[in-house]
């Protein structure tokens, strides 16, 4: 049997890691279908991954999505590090990716052009609802091939749902 402070270190540890796991492990799992017309599907990163990205196939469940409202939570990566906001930028599913190399496949970014090309702030640090019309669509970026494009309609706070 573990003695106390074993367990409270332990403790300690998973929660100051919980944090760092991508927003598809801790979002909803699967697509879910919209309550009313005209509102998003929420996806998660596990349904983007239903891309093939070296054959260009996708799962049944991501052809569906295909050129449908969604919202993806996830992480803003932007295309110039000087900018604060921006009307093109990358959506990734955790802090930090595309920082460093390698970059995450691109079955995990997509390319976010916002709808009349409107600004938006760039928060780095802060988790988002991206929500838009979603499109898979190979587009090349400064950090490589991205296999989707967000047409973006709204960026949200992230809040869990």
């Amino acid at each position: 049997m573990r003695s106390r402070p074993s367990l409270l270190l332990a403790t300690a540890v998973l929660a100051a890691v919980a944090p760092l796991r991508p927003l598809a492990a801790q979002a909803r799992p699967a697509a879910s279908a919209p309550s009313a017309p005209g509102t998003a599907v929420s996806v998660d990163w596990r349904i983007l991954a239903g891309l093939d990205y070296e054959n260009g196939r996708a799962s049944d469940t991501l052809r569906k999505l295909d050129g449908k409202l969604v919202r993806v939570p996830g992480f803003v990566v932007p295309l110039d590090d000087a900018t604060e906001e921006g009307a093109e930028f990358l959506l990734v599913p955790y802090y930090g990716a595309c920082v460093h190399t390698p970059p995450p496949p691109p079955n995990q970014m997509a390319f976010v052009q916002m709808s009349g090309r409107r600004s938006v702030r760039l928060a780095l640090f802060d988790a988002i609802w991206m929500e838009g019309t979603l499109r898979i669509k190979n587009v090349d970026s400064p950090y490589g091939q991205v296999g989707f494009e967000i047409e973006g309609m709204a960026v949200k706070p992230y809040t869990g749902r």
